[in-house]
């Protein structure tokens, strides 16, 4: 109970402590009322008084505003005038700069020095005309803000008269100054004498970059019997460097054409002079009737110079040259103007080659134009990819075209050469008499030696791609063309088809009886001992040589032998002679030998003065198979009728043989003088090789060979 009435007591004191807190706090909110009241009185007198105050500072605030406008405009109007001035300024202090750099360049003798100066100097010319472009840029813009800040200033007076005369005249003078230097400063000053010089200088560099000698690279060239390529690149590093940079900066200033017209015209004497080191005077004579008036050593000479030359411009000069115009103008108009301007100095250059390879393509269609024919195209072939490198861009084009249509030329010229050799040794067989002996007649052995030349492995494959590439051309690229050798092979066999044609017409001409089959048993022996055993003779193949020369050879010769040797051979025939009486007997043997002897005298005396067998090996087959046939039969005879030739003078055996032997002796001495090609006899292998430097040193040593016609019997 008494614990109870303690926790009332102490909760009666706390209701009463708080009581009185409450009381204290409504008299502090009170106070405070009282205050916000008073400065709420206040707020409201001060709002007044600025109110108040700022109705009476609006127009010069206004003023200020327009004051600070003003400036704003002005300072935008003058800030470009004053950065023209600056330029003007900076112009003429490079001015002062270049012509320092101009003087010290001139003084200047050392070439590498001399390039590290002009490096300068062209930097100099970049940054006055870039100091120049820019007043140019700047200047109009300036002058117009400056002169619309006038206008303003005047029309609405916002500042005093003074100002206004002051920016007027700045006006007026920047304005006379922009009109008359700029102009002046560009086309008639300092900077368009600096990019004269500039010219001169590049010209002059040009001038010193040089080809190496072509005539050690001829010498290396005969020497290898290829051409040595030799570093591409055209001048120093610094030399190039410098050659660039001045093309860029005549590029940027309006003087590109200057800039190409003097690379081209540098750059094309400095190639052709190169060039013309190697002295190609027989570049003078292209015409087709120009060239057919040359001598055929000459234009053997002139055609394998040709061949050099038009390998060693395009895998030396222009290569070099692509080179240097790249590096040189590579930079101008992002890479696009120099291919056009080497294609200007290639195009002079291969012009004249090319001109010279088209007349002798488009001249007359002579034998021995074939291999200089094939030769020449050959070269264009193993060229080809060097060529189409050099002359890969759009720009050289129409020289790729024209490199092509070269080439189709060529090809025609050597069908037509092959095709009308042909023709001419068909046609020849009605222009000169055969053989009086019925020896080889020389367009045999001419075209027997000028097929197996066509025949070995410097000339087969090209006339073959020949062949086969004109016959895609007729044909059409879709149709299935003939192999190669296939194509030879009938080509080569069409000729000597003609060349038996042409014989067998010559043939039919003798009015000898005998003759016809000597001159068919030596050309046919001649052609088939000669191309036996060749690349001509594997290509024809060996069945074919046998059935149309072999086979004939001996068929001939068995003509020969029944013709000339057996009427004699039959004069001792013991037919007649059956059931005579002794003294007949005896009559009718004398009169056989006579009459045998008689026989054998005649003939012996054509073979002396009009037969001839100049082939060692042929002559001595005939000979054993004459002694066999006559000596034989004369020493049977003898024997079988010895009683009946008793106490009679007659010729022995061994006389005949003597007689023969002594035909057919002189039958060889004969022909070795005229035939020197009987050294070679057989086919052997050997001797080929030697036929055919035999055979072209005979087309370079003898004119006669120039015209067909003239090698005729």
């Amino acid at each position: 109970m008494a614990t109870n009435q303690d926790q009332d007591s102490t909760t009666i004191v706390k209701l009463e402590k708080a009581c009185s807190d409450l009381n204290t706090l409504l008299k502090t909110s009170t106070t405070m009322e009282k205050s916000l009241t008073t400065m709420d009185s206040q707020f409201d007198a001060i709002d007044e008084a600025l109110s108040t105050a700022s109705r009476k500072i609006a127009p010069l605030q206004s003023l200020a505003m327009a004051t600070k406008a003003l400036d704003t405009r002005i300072n935008r109007a003058v800030t470009p005038a004053f950065a023209l001035l600056e330029s003007f300024k900076l112009t003429d202090c490079l001015q002062h700069k270049l012509l320092d750099l101009s003087s010290k360049l001139s003084e200047t003798k050392t070439p590498k020095k001399r390039l590290e100066k002009l490096l300068k100097y062209v930097d100099g010319v970049d940054q006055l005309n870039a100091a120049i472009n820019s007043i140019n840029e700047e200047g109009e813009p300036a002058i117009q803000k400056l002169q619309e800040v006038v206008e303003f200033l005047s029309r609405t007076k916002a500042t005093g008269q003074n100002r206004i005369i002051r920016l007027r005249e700045t006006l007026i003078t920047l304005k006379a100054l922009y009109e008359t230097e700029v102009d002046s400063m560009k086309f008639e000053g300092l900077l368009d004498e600096a990019l004269l010089n500039l010219q001169d200088e590049y010209e002059s560099l040009l001038q010193q970059i040089k080809h190496p000698n072509m005539r050690d690279l001829q010498a290396d060239d005969k020497e290898n019997n290829q051409i040595v390529l030799t570093n591409s690149d055209l001048g120093t590093e610094m030399q190039v460097e410098v050659l660039r940079r001045i093309s860029e900066t005549l590029a940027a200033n309006d003087c590109l054409d200057i800039c190409i017209d003097i690379f081209v015209k540098v750059r094309y004497r400095r190639a052709a002079k190169a060039l013309m080191r190697l002295n190609p005077e027989y570049l003078r004579v292209y015409t087709p009737e120009e060239i057919d008036e040359m001598e055929w050593e000459s234009l053997e000479t002139a055609i394998a110079l040709w061949i050099q030359h038009f390998g060693l411009a395009v895998k030396t000069v222009l290569v070099s040259e692509k080179k240097l115009f790249q590096q040189a103008l590579g930079g101008i108009m992002e890479g696009l103007i120099w291919p056009e301007c080497f294609v200007k100095i290639a195009d002079k250059i291969m012009a004249v080659f090319f001109r010279f390879g088209e007349g002798v393509a488009r001249s007359s269609k002579e034998p021995e134009k074939l291999f200089k024919l094939l030769d020449m195209f050959d070269s264009l072939e193993k060229l080809k990819p060097e060529f189409s490198q050099v002359f890969e861009d759009e720009a050289g084009a129409d020289i790729c075209t024209r490199f092509r249509e070269l080439e189709k030329l060529l090809i025609h010229a050597s069908s037509k050469v092959l095709w009308e050799f042909g023709l001419q040794i068909e046609g020849n067989s009605d222009g000169f008499p055969p053989p009086q002996d019925g020896s080889v007649t020389k367009i045999v052995r001419y075209a027997i030696n000028y097929l197996k030349y066509l025949a070995t492995d410097n000339y087969m494959v090209i006339m073959a791609k020949v062949l086969q590439t004109e016959q895609i051309w007729k044909s059409g690229i879709l149709s299935k063309p003939e192999s190669e050798e296939n194509l030879l092979r009938e080509a080569i066999s069409n000729v000597m088809e003609a060349l038996q044609r042409n014989v067998e017409s010559k043939r039919s001409r003798y009015r000898d009886k005998i003759l016809p089959h000597i001159f068919a048993m030596n050309t046919y022996w001649y052609i088939y001992m000669r191309t036996k055993n060749t690349e001509l003779g594997k290509l024809l193949g060996d069945q074919y040589l046998k059935k149309k020369y072999k086979v004939v050879a001996e068929e001939s010769a068995y003509m020969y032998q029944k013709q000339t040797w057996g009427p004699l051979a039959r004069m001792l025939d013991k037919e007649d002679l059956k059931w005579r009486s002794k003294e007949e007997l005896g009559r009718l043997v004398r009169e056989k030998v006579e009459a045998f002897t008689k026989g054998l005298d005649e003939i012996l005396l054509r073979h002396k003065g009009h037969y001839s067998i100049p082939d060692i090996g042929l002559r001595e087959q005939i000979r054993e198979a004459t002694t066999k046939l006559v000596v034989t039969a004369y020493t049977e005879f003898l024997d079988f009728y010895s009683d009946a030739l008793q106490g009679t003078l007659y010729i022995g055996p061994e006389s005949i043989q003597g007689k023969l032997n002594q035909v057919f002796d002189s039958a060889s001495g004969k022909m070795r003088r005229r035939d020197s090609y009987s050294r070679t006899a057989k086919g052997n292998p050997a001797s080929v090789e030697a036929e055919i430097m035999e055979f072209q040193r005979s087309r370079s040593t003898n004119s006669d060979v120039r015209e067909l016609d003239i090698v005729l019997d």
